[in-house]
C-alpha cells in the first residue's frame, strides 16, 4: 500500500468512524463532545502540545518482515492470512503518552505497545493492536476518560487525597492495574505483548471460538534489573533493536488464548486463567527497520477492528470505542494539531 493511497483510505475511515463516535455516550452535563473525542482531548493535555503527533504512543520505530501461519491457524478461522503461506507485515513498537521524546526507561512510557499490520491481497489489510500487559486497568470508555481526567487534576497542588488516588480506590481493576510490575525489556524483541480484548473466529467449517491474542518473543522474555533500568539510556529500545536486526531476525509467536464457556469476553480488566488452552497462529518474523518509518507512521491509523472474514469484533465497550478515538487523534494528526 502507498502512502498516498493509506491516507484517502484512512481518510474515509475517519468518516465512517465519525457517525460511532458522534453517538457515543457523554462524559457528563457540562460538554457537548463525545466520549471518545474526550478520551483523546485528556491525552493531549497530559501529554502537552505535540502538534502533528500521535496523542497516545507517539514514540515508536517501524520495522518490517512477514508473517508465517502455523497449521493449527486453519483450525480456528479462515481468515486469509491464517491460510496463506506468508504475508507481509509492517510492525510499529511504541511507548505509551503522547510525549514524542519520553525516555524508554520512564514508568510513564509503560505499557510498550505493538501494532501490527498484515499486509492482504490487493491492497487491502489487517491489524492488530496490543500493550505489554495482559489487563486493561477499566470496562468502559466513560471509566478510562475518568481515570485519565484523574490523571490529568492530580498536579502537585492538588488537595489531598488527588483525584487519582480517590479513582483508584473506587476502581479496583484500575488500582490493580497500576500496581502490576511492568519491568523494563532488555529489548523490543524480548518483550510479550498481549491483546486484552476478545474476538470472535469461525473456521471453515463454521465452529466459533472467543480468544485474545498473545504475542511471545521466540527466544524468550528479558528484562532489565532495577539498576540497569536507571543506568540505561534515555532511547535505548529505539537504539538497540536496529542494532539487532542487523545481526538477526526478531521472531515472535502469535498465540491465541482460547475463551472457555465462563470467561469474561467484553471485559479488558479481566484475565483469564493460565490453563486456558493457546493456540499457535504462526510466527512474526522481522528483519529490516524501516527507512521511512516516521512518514509511514504519521500517515498510518491502526485499528483494531479492521478485520478480515473469518474475525469479528467482540462486545467489548473498550475496543469498539477505540476505533474513534484513534480516528479523531489520527484526524488532528495529519491535519498538524
Amino acid at each position: 500500500m502507498t502512502l498516498s493511497s493509506n491516507v484517502i483510505k484512512q481518510c474515509a475511515l475517519l468518516s465512517s468512524l465519525a457517525l460511532f463516535s458522534l453517538s457515543s455516550a457523554m462524559a457528563d452535563d457540562h460538554t457537548n463532545k463525545p466520549v471518545v473525542e474526550q478520551l483523546v482531548d485528556t491525552l493531549s493535555t497530559i501529554a502537552g502540545p505535540h502538534p502533528g503527533i500521535r496523542k497516545n504512543h507517539a514514540k515508536g520505530i517501524v520495522v518490517s518482515g512477514e508473517f508465517i501461519p502455523s497449521p493449527d491457524a486453519a483450525t480456528v478461522t479462515n481468515a486469509v492470512h491464517f491460510e496463506s503461506p506468508a504475508t507481509p507485515v509492517t510492525v510499529r513498537f511504541s511507548n505509551t503518552t503522547g510525549i514524542p521524546d519520553i525516555a524508554d526507561n520512564n514508568p510513564s512510557s509503560f505499557p510498550k505497545g505493538i501494532a501490527i499490520r498484515f499486509h492482504l491481497q490487493e491492497d487491502t489489510y489487517t491489524d492488530i493492536v496490543s500493550i505489554s500487559v495482559s489487563r486493561f486497568p477499566v470496562a468502559t470508555p466513560e471509566d478510562f476518560l475518568g481515570l485519565l481526567n484523574a490523571v490529568a487534576t492530580s498536579g502537585p497542588d492538588a488537595a489531598t487525597p488527588k483525584p487519582i488516588t480517590q479513582f483508584l480506590a473506587s476502581h479496583p481493576a484500575a488500582k490493580t492495574f497500576v500496581e502490576t510490575p511492568k519491568p523494563a525489556p532488555v529489548s523490543f524483541a524480548t518483550q510479550p505483548f498481549y491483546g486484552v480484548n476478545a474476538f470472535k473466529f469461525t473456521n471453515k467449517d463454521g465452529e466459533v471460538r472467543y480468544g485474545r491474542y498473545q504475542i511471545i518473543p521466540v527466544n524468550g522474555q528479558e528484562y532489565l534489573t532495577d539498576e540497569q533500568r536507571a543506568a540505561a539510556g534515555k532511547d535505548y529500545l529505539f537504539e538497540e533493536l536496529p542494532r539487532r536486526l542487523q545481526q538477526s531476525q526478531v521472531e515472535f509467536a502469535l498465540g491465541l488464548q482460547i475463551a472457555d464457556k465462563d470467561d469474561a469476553l467484553n471485559d479488558p480488566t479481566v484475565v483469564w486463567p493460565e490453563t486456558r488452552q493457546i493456540i499457535k497462529l504462526g510466527t512474526i518474523s522481522l528483519d529490516t527497520v524501516d527507512d521511512n518509518g516516521k512518514q509511514f507512521a504519521k500517515q498510518t491509523m491502526f485499528n483494531p477492528l479492521a478485520l478480515t472474514d473469518g474475525i469479528e469484533a467482540s462486545d467489548d465497550p473498550i475496543l469498539l470505542a477505540r476505533p474513534s478515538a484513534y480516528a479523531i487523534s489520527f484526524g488532528r494528526r495529519i491535519s498538524g494539531q
